[in-house]
């Protein structure tokens, strides 16, 4: 097994809402990150919350190239009815170049009200930009010059990416998937694949396999890696200390429904938020060190070889504590190295 960080809301009670405190942090975090033997980090993009997020996760991950060596960085996902597709792609080709082929390309439609709402976007238009836009980066990345492209959202001449990306013919693009059919899709479109974090070890088991059975059926060979699955963390002491974590992940998940929600139509429809919906005690990396062993063996015995931590809190602590103690266990190098 593998190990990565997925990054989003933080809410560490030593820099409250303080974001210049907060984007040091994060960067120190993952800087951290790096030196204990994590293989990725992932950063997530909202708008328009009043919460401690990143809005622009490029810009981030462009720093972060500068301060690490060895970590991949990768946004999951990039929003992309929210940017110009050929901006993008001149993003991704810049960070691709400045990190020297660590760039992972997440990438998804958004379904939150308040951004549709921001932007001044119909969430139901949310699909036909992303697939519109999906065609544009092919296009911009296929190309041995200059393009053209006429859609229904953009239309432009002679367009050339000048920035193009160390990992050719681009780095790899990564699908968040919530169905069995999600996940073939991504297979078949020769995408890697984001799991999230509200389903149990089963149904990942389930998504996996799909996958790797589309792959296979390709004439191509399967990589684990190119399967990741994000899963809330916190490494905790105590039960009581589980209790509080888990009262904590409850109140972010909360607040990112709400955001999420239409107000008139919150159970339903395009902006619908994710819930889980498997075994609770088989979805959280929340509680300690044997609870989550047990959590994680359940997903190596599914197949799941890449897990990406989500700590709300950013506690280096209780990251320390997990590659000390938990990670070796299943990551054979760290282990060889110990």
């Amino acid at each position: 097994m593998k190990f990565g960080l997925f990054l989003g809301i933080w809410e560490n009670p030593s820099v409250a809402d303080d974001h210049r405190a907060i984007l040091h942090q994060v960067i120190d975090y993952v800087v951290r990150a790096e030196q204990l033997g994590f293989a990725s980090v992932f950063l997530t993009e909202h708008h328009f919350t009043g919460l401690p997020q990143i809005p622009s996760s490029m810009m981030v991950l462009s720093h972060l190239a500068a301060r690490t060596n060895t970590i991949r960085l990768g946004t999951a996902v990039a929003i992309l009815p929210w940017h110009n597709p050929l901006l993008f792609a001149e993003e991704v080709g810049t960070v691709d170049l400045l990190s020297d082929g660590r760039f992972d390309c997440g990438i998804g439609r958004g379904f939150r009200f308040v951004e549709c709402q921001g932007f001044g976007i119909p969430g139901e238009e949310l699909q036909a930009r992303f697939d519109e836009a999906v065609a544009v980066l092919r296009k911009a990345w296929a190309a041995p010059g200059r393009f053209s492209h006429q859609g229904r959202f953009w239309q432009f001449t002679d367009a050339v990416i000048d920035a193009r990306s160390v990992q050719q013919p681009h780095p790899p693009v990564w699908i968040a998937a919530g169905s069995d059919a999600s996940a073939r899709k991504a297979a078949l479109e020769g995408n890697s694949l984001l799991l999230d974090q509200f389903s149990d070890s089963g149904q990942i088991g389930s998504r996996l396999s799909v996958y790797r059975d589309a792959v296979r059926e390709q004439g191509k060979s399967f990589d684990p890696m190119r399967v990741g699955v994000t899963r809330a963390f916190h490494a905790t002491r105590d039960e009581a200390e589980t209790r509080d974590a888990l009262a904590h992940h409850q109140h972010v998940l909360a607040n990112n429904r709400k955001l999420s929600s239409d107000p008139n139509q919150p159970t339903e429809g395009v902006h619908r938020p994710p819930m889980a919906t498997g075994d609770p005690d088989d979805i959280w990396l929340i509680g300690t060190p044997e609870q989550i062993v047990a959590r994680l063996e359940r997903l190596q015995a599914k197949g799941v070889e890449y897990v990406l931590l989500l700590d709300a809190t950013g506690d280096l602590r209780s990251l320390e504590q997990f590659a000390t103690e938990i990670m070796p266990m299943f990551d054979r190098d760290l282990s060889v190295a110990a």
